[in-house]
């Protein structure tokens, strides 16, 4: 696992883990913007991820990590060689293992703008478009949705909407996942009638390697 550590001043390095002990760490989710426009491991490695527009949601991502005493945290646009086949296949296999692992997951929703009243007061304004957010409709929301213990939501400012459990009655007419599964409990744990609900969701959703193998459209 290639991790991405944050140095002093706020700069990152990669950092790559075979066979060690892999440090605590926080995880991204969020949608793909143009190809062109998103940071790739060749982009960290050739010193030219800053001028790309995805780079902002990196930094989100580690300054998040920093502010939760993470000095470590993946993104999976720059931290898979994707041009290494063998590499792609593990990622791929492991990603829900990655997510489970995560200490912290930071959902970035480029589409929700957080919206302010006259007295500079955070209003509720964002809910609409959280409702509507492209994040829900992804193929990988599911997983990334449930895996991880912790999951923020942040608008497009990097203003912190809510968490899974704060926002779980929303996320279930969203998604239509039983409030029960977003607080962790096993599918296993669950009725028949709603272990087909679940079923039909995970059918819906394309699977994990649809986002690398569709030329990274599903993100």
């Amino acid at each position: 696992m290639r991790l991405l550590k944050v140095e002093n001043g706020g700069n990152f390095t990669l950092v790559e883990y075979t066979g060690k002990k892999i440090p605590r760490y926080a995880i991204l989710s969020h949608t793909w913007g143009p190809d062109n426009e998103e940071v790739t491991f060749d982009d960290l490695k050739g010193n030219t991820a800053a001028h790309k527009a995805g780079y902002d949601k990196i930094r989100f991502c580690g300054k998040e990590a920093a502010r939760n005493d993470l000095q470590y945290f993946w993104v999976d646009s720059c931290c898979i060689d994707k041009s290494n086949s063998t590499e792609l296949s593990e990622a791929i296999n492991s990603m829900f293992r990655w997510y489970q692992r995560a200490s912290r997951c930071y959902v970035y929703l480029s589409d929700v703008s957080e919206s302010f009243d006259g007295d500079g007061r955070s209003s509720q304004g964002w809910e609409l478009a959280f409702r509507r957010s492209r994040w829900f409709t992804r193929g990988w929301t599911l997983q990334e949705l449930l895996a991880p213990s912790s999951v923020q939501f942040f608008s497009k400012e990097g203003k912190l909407l809510g968490s899974k459990q704060s926002l779980e009655q929303t996320i279930h007419e969203i998604t239509g996942i039983e409030v029960a599964a977003l607080r962790g409990t096993l599918l296993s744990e669950f009725g028949v009638d709603e272990r087909l609900i679940c079923t039909k969701l995970t059918d819906k959703l394309l699977p994990a390697s649809s986002r690398f193998t569709s030329g990274l459209n599903d993100r």
